[in-house]
């Protein structure tokens, strides 16, 4: 048996392949409605959605073909801000997300930006450790509409520039 492709491959906003990514967020964050409060952005996602974040300067990038791995990356004026990463059950635990976190970095150093950001809710622990790993630190905390407590930490991994990026 060889060793599965984990090469990130960035979907075209026209690609079918955006409602494969979907069905993999979907049951991929399934986990979090019975754990998180409010309920997960990713009940809204719609592939007209991912459509049009492709379109203002986004991307989606995918891994395997049929794809198990996603991730949406959007460029802000400090940072790339990784949203949306999702490992297929099953296969976690292989250094895909890892493969993901090091494609975000290495867009980053094109884009000249120096950081990764991230969100992740307070009540997903897993998440803090994994991404902790990955040279990620909570550097803020936020709150959702309509809550007085926190809900979400800002995670930041700085990147560093080369001399001729």
């Amino acid at each position: 048996m060889t060793d599965p492709d984990f090469t990130p491959w960035l979907i075209p906003s026209d690609d079918f392949a955006l409602y494969d990514a979907l069905a993999l967020l979907r049951a991929s964050f399934q986990f979090m409605d019975a754990r998180i409060d409010p309920p997960s952005s990713i009940h809204r996602l719609t592939v007209e959605g991912m459509r049009e974040h492709c379109k203002d300067g986004g991307e989606i990038w995918a891994i395997g073909r049929p794809l198990f791995a996603c991730m949406f990356l959007t460029p802000k004026p400090d940072s790339l801000y990784l949203g949306k990463l999702a490992v297929q059950e099953g296969l976690r635990g292989q250094g895909i997300c890892r493969t993901l976190v090091d494609h975000a970095a290495s867009r980053a150093t094109e884009l000249g930006l120096p950081a990764l950001e991230l969100e992740t809710r307070v009540e997903l622990t897993e998440n803090h450790r994994v991404f902790s790993r990955l040279g990620f630190t909570i550097v803020n905390t936020g709150s959702h509409e309509g809550y007085d407590r926190p809900t979400d930490f800002l995670l930041r991994k700085t990147i560093s520039l080369s001399a001729d990026s």
